[in-house]
C-alpha cells in the first residue's frame, strides 16, 4: 500500500480504539495529524489565552515544525499501531 493510504487508514483505526489514550498520546496524534495534512504551523498562537487545549495543540504541533509531510505520516502510522497493538 501506499503512505498516503497507510496514513488514512491509521487515521480511520485511531477512531475505533478500545481505550482512550492518555492526554500527551492525543496530543501526539493531533499534531502529527496536523503536520502530515497542512505542514509546518503557520498559524498565531490562540487568541484566548486562557484557552489552555487550544495552547496545547499549538505548541505540540509548532515542535513538528521542519518535520516532511511523509515523516509525519509514518510516525502517525507507527503510533496509532501501537496503540492497536
Amino acid at each position: 500500500m501506499e503512505l498516503q493510504q497507510l496514513f488514512e487508514q491509521a487515521v480511520a483505526n485511531s477512531k475505533t480504539l478500545t481505550e482512550k489514550p492518555d492526554n500527551d498520546t492525543l496530543l501526539k496524534l493531533y499534531s502529527l495529524f496536523k503536520q502530515a495534512t497542512v505542514g509546518d504551523n503557520q498559524e498565531d498562537a490562540p487568541s484566548n489565552p486562557f484557552d489552555f487545549v487550544a495552547k496545547f495543540k499549538h505548541e505540540a504541533w509548532a515542535k513538528l515544525k521542519g518535520i516532511t509531510k511523509e515523516d509525519a505520516m509514518q510516525q502517525y502510522i507507527d503510533l496509532v499501531t501501537k496503540l492497536k497493538g
